[in-house]
């Protein structure tokens, strides 16, 4: 076999394991070696804080939604810790004060982790949830978190996420919602999973100690509690509903997302000797590094394929169909009737997540690091 024959074939088996190879390796290590989360009800002290820059359009209803969950109120404290909002956010959540809102504001904008940092110096609770303005939590979803804390070995807990419509009804879930929350269901089965979503989630106050301002607090998080001794699990019950946003808004909110995944990754790299933390820094490698990797290997298979489509009829045809997969993604970018079509539809999504996953290393290489955050506009 060629050196190019080669290079195409194991990146087209790098491609193939990211995405499909992992949770298949998931299941069945998960059946082979699982370690079930010994959830009981429970109802430790608790504090909600809600990160808040300029959020004064829907404050009031996140407000709402956090008073009117299921949870004992003299186990419940709620912050919202403002990001040096320059609206009416902070006047708001003064507003509230008398049914027991704290404010905590940051005296100049320096983030979201800056600002929940602040928080927690005032957070009493055993265990802290961290949520967005933005996320509607179901009404039992702090009773769900908390009962994830009965077993010893839980450091943090991941709530599932849910896409509202416009007009607040619950949309069906795509492909890649799908997909993203099979995996943390097998990475919990099996050990912990490796990310929490950034809309809510909760973890204990000591796993917090390490609270970094520069470092996304989802995924830092997680790796804390790693460090920690403990795992991340994610709770198909907990639910977390927010509103997805569109086109160009989407597209740059991904590739901030996995700029700022790369900082906190490359900051932990230690946690991928599986010398040390094991089959966590198989799943790291392979939920993270591997599909962050994947526009490069589909880079290599293209640049590959070309070279031996000219002696080959073989691989010419394979040129073909990967360069009419190619060509039904840019058809779908410039026609949305087009891009309602499944096979369309999927080559877009598939090489616009690849895309904004190629932009952020480029941001990132760079030397780009993203602190201050501006809130999607859902």
């Amino acid at each position: 076999m060629s050196a190019a024959a080669a290079t195409f074939w194991v990146a087209l088996a790098f491609v193939a394991y990211a995405y499909a190879g992992y949770p298949l390796l998931l299941a069945a290590l998960a059946r082979l070696s699982g370690r079930p989360v010994d959830k009981r009800a429970i109802t430790p002290p608790l504090t909600v804080i809600i990160t808040a820059y300029n959020e004064e359009a829907r404050l009031a209803a996140k407000l709402d939604n956090t008073l009117a969950l299921d949870y004992p109120p003299g186990q419940l404290q709620i912050i919202v810790a403002s990001d040096c909002s320059s609206d009416a956010t902070d006047d708001i959540v003064r507003g509230w004060a008398g049914r027991g809102v704290e404010l905590v504001r940051s005296p100049e904008r320096r983030g979201k982790e800056h600002a929940q940092k602040l928080a927690l110096e005032h957070a009493r609770g055993e265990v802290v949830v961290f949520t967005d303005a933005a996320a509607v939590l179901d009404p039992q979803v702090l009773r769900q978190l908390a009962a994830n804390f009965a077993d010893a070995s839980v450091g943090c807990v991941s709530t599932e996420d849910r896409v509202l419509q416009e007009g607040g009804s619950v949309a069906g879930e795509s492909f890649y919602v799908r997909y993203e929350m099979l995996l943390r269901r097998l990475e919990t089965r099996l050990r912990s999973v490796v990310g929490l979503s950034g809309s809510c989630f909760a973890a204990r106050r000591e796993v917090c100690r390490e609270f970094s301002e520069t470092l996304p607090s989802d995924f830092n998080t997680l790796l804390g509690a790693v460090r920690a001794g403990l795992r991340g699990v994610s709770d198909p019950e907990a639910i977390c509903y927010y509103r997805s946003v569109s086109g160009e808004r989407e597209f740059q909110r991904k590739v901030r997302t996995i700029v700022r995944g790369l900082t906190g990754l490359f900051a932990n790299a230690d946690l991928l000797n599986p010398l040390r933390y094991g089959l966590f820094s198989l799943e790291l490698a392979s939920h993270k590094l591997c599909r962050w990797s994947v526009p490069f290997a589909l880079c290599a298979a293209l640049a590959a394929n070309a070279w031996l489509a000219m002696a080959s009829h073989f691989y010419a045809a394979l040129l073909v169909l990967q360069l009419a997969f190619y060509v039904l993604a840019l058809l779908g970018a410039r026609s949305r009737k087009l891009a309602r079509q499944v096979a369309v539809k999927v080559p877009l999504f598939f090489v616009t997540v690849n895309t904004s996953i190629f932009l952020a290393w480029v941001k990132f290489l760079r030397g780009e690091r993203i602190v201050a955050w501006q809130p999607s506009q859902r």
